[in-house]
């Protein structure tokens, strides 16, 4: 099963970021702003693609897409998560920075994530136990650079911005400013959770993130080698390029 299940959802991510690069190229802006998000036409035009994909190889799994929800299935076995656009404030911006992606679960968890960067052509693909390919490469993300000489992405999820959290996210991110080489705020995390499993950053901070993005993300960088450190009463996680850079992280954090 799960070879059809990857193959699937290659064909998903590639269907809806090839979809958003000939948009995105096209100069496409479309889309609803509020103050906290946008929703683009792109989100719902790359979602269709890949549900199409998705529903047609796989008619009995229960799928959650962002923007239509969730749809039960007859069995329970397995749930997709697709994200057709993470990065969609970068997309309407004019940035490329962004993905498609698709997480599959079982009643472990993540079993399998791919995800798509259709601008830079970069493809992500994770299966639990097997490890994480870049564009068909086995990569890892082990490193030996301190928390001095880091660069570090950090995520937020919306429901901070929703809860008023915001202030000890600012709190959180000043740290790893103050800690670290470079922090940045990711806008599209599953590109980052890429970017930390082939070696090229070094460190993922997460603060109460959203579903869609973090299910592919973590399995990318778990499959990878990535160290982890969760705090679960705070929905924090540190997941880093080695194990002391991991410590040093959630120390930092654990007095914010």
């Amino acid at each position: 099963m799960l070879p059809a299940i990857e193959d699937t959802a290659v064909r998903a991510t590639f269907a809806g970021g090839r979809l958003l690069r000939e948009r995105f190229r096209a100069n496409d802006a479309d889309g609803e702003f509020d103050a906290h998000d946008v929703k683009a036409a792109a989100d719902r035009a790359s979602e269709e693609r890949m549900l199409s994909v998705v529903e047609s190889s796989f008619p009995d799994h229960t799928v959650y897409a962002e923007e239509r929800g969730e749809r039960a299935g007859e069995t329970s076995e397995y749930r997709w998560v697709v994200d057709p656009l993470d990065g969609t404030n970068n997309y309407v911006a004019g940035m490329p920075s962004f993905a498609a992606s698709v997480a599959v679960l079982d009643a472990d968890g993540p079993v399998l994530a791919s995800v798509y960067a259709p601008v830079a052509d970069d493809h992500y693909l994770a299966r639990r136990g097997v490890g994480t390919r870049y564009d068909g490469t086995p990569v890892d993300c082990e490193s030996d650079r301190s928390l001095e000489t880091a660069t570090v992405g950090f995520v937020i999820g919306h429901d901070v911005k929703r809860d008023g959290r915001l202030a000890e996210a600012d709190a959180l991110r000043d740290t790893l400013a103050d800690s670290s080489k470079r922090v940045f705020s990711s806008w599209s995390p599953t590109v980052h959770w890429g970017l930390l499993a082939r070696g090229r950053i070094d460190a993922m901070v997460t603060f109460a993130p959203d579903e869609e993005e973090q299910h592919a993300g973590e399995l990318l960088a778990n499959e990878a080698g990535a160290h982890v450190r969760r705090d679960d009463t705070r929905d924090l996680g540190v997941f880093a390029a080695s194990g002391s850079l991991a410590d040093a992280l959630a120390e930092r954090l654990a007095v914010v």
